[in-house]
């Protein structure tokens, strides 16, 4: 039995853990940690969560927990994770990993010296759509890869009081929706790229509303990343575009494709249009961590990844003129 402990009574954790262990037999939600009891013990009520505490580092004590997930601001991850490591439990992440490439690299230092697991939660990547698009570049049906375009953007009107919109917390649609195409391409290419150009705007606190970049892969691929929190309401659009020489291949709502997404192979003037079944994103996630956990293989979001995505997150930032966030 894998035994799970939430650090922060967050919106995300019932999605990304609670539901997909209840509907397993081998995983079971046993704490949830807040910095105030009152938020953890409601949580905990409302969850059916057993134990619950008014600070973090009690989680850390428990030795009850055999995994942390880490559901904390991006400004929190690098401390909690590096503590529950360090405490000797394994962690699941959020994303972004850490608000730098400095902070991931510490991270990453802490799992390799303790020997426990340290996995970033791209839930996505864990869909077999994820697994159908390495296919579709491995077949080599769209010939050599020349440009990407992965755009992530939603409905999020400036709040100064959200931590999504307050850059001291990792806020920004960069960190928080850009992360992910900038995880699209990379994973895609199989490559690491470089930065090119990006420009952006800024919201009255300082976080980013809008980012775009402009990315070289050493093949000689260029990637376009956009990503914004928008004003108008109802907008969510999470889509990759790849044109090769061969063809070109299209595919919408890669963040959610439970929800219904598609993907378009266009190839001698012929377009072929499918879907990839599959559970919510966030069971196939816990199925992989289950997996990884007992069978020691390094996971698709660990390690390396992790690091190299911050990496290009970091160029985004200081090519936009923004700096790196601290």
């Amino acid at each position: 039995m894998l035994r799970i402990g939430i650090l922060g009574a967050s919106g995300i954790a019932p999605a990304a853990v609670i539901r997909p262990a209840r509907r397993r037999t081998d995983v079971e939600v046993v704490a949830v940690a807040s910095r105030r009891a009152e938020s953890a013990h409601q949580f905990a009520n409302h969850h059916r969560i057993d134990r619950f505490y008014g600070d973090y580092s009690s989680l850390m004590s428990d030795p009850g927990i055999d995994l942390v997930y880490n559901a904390l601001p991006p400004s929190e991850h690098a401390k909690w994770s590096i503590a529950a490591l360090e405490a000797g439990k394994h962690v699941l992440c959020e994303k972004p990993f850490a608000m730098n490439a400095d902070e991931a690299a510490k991270m990453l230092e802490a799992a390799q010296s303790t020997g426990c697991r340290l996995i970033e939660a791209f839930h996505d990547r864990y869909h077999p759509l994820s697994a159908e698009l390495d296919a579709v570049k491995a077949s080599g049906g769209l010939g050599e890869v020349l440009t990407l375009s992965a755009d992530f953007s939603s409905s999020n009107p400036f709040d100064p009081a959200s931590l999504r919109h307050d850059p001291r917390l990792g806020g920004g649609p960069l960190m928080d929706l850009g992360c992910y195409p900038v995880h699209w391409v990379r994973a895609f290419m199989g490559e690491e790229p470089k930065v090119v150009r990006a420009s952006g705007t800024l919201n009255p606190l300082g976080a980013d509303l809008s980012v775009t970049a402009d990315l070289q892969f050493p093949s000689g691929a260029k990637a376009l990343i956009t990503s914004a929190m928008l004003e108008e309401p109802g907008h969510l659009n999470s889509s990759l575009e790849v044109v090769g020489t061969e063809g070109k291949l299209v595919v919408k709502n890669l963040v959610f494709p439970s929800k219904g997404h598609s993907v378009t192979q266009s190839h001698n003037g012929l377009d072929r249009t499918w879907t990839v079944r599959g559970l919510e994103t966030y069971d196939h996630q816990l199925e992989a961590v289950v997996h990884g956990l007992k069978s020691g293989q390094e996971l698709l979001t660990e390690g390396s990844d992790s690091l190299s995505n911050m990496k290009v997150i970091d160029g985004i930032y200081a090519a936009a003129g923004f700096g790196i966030v601290q």
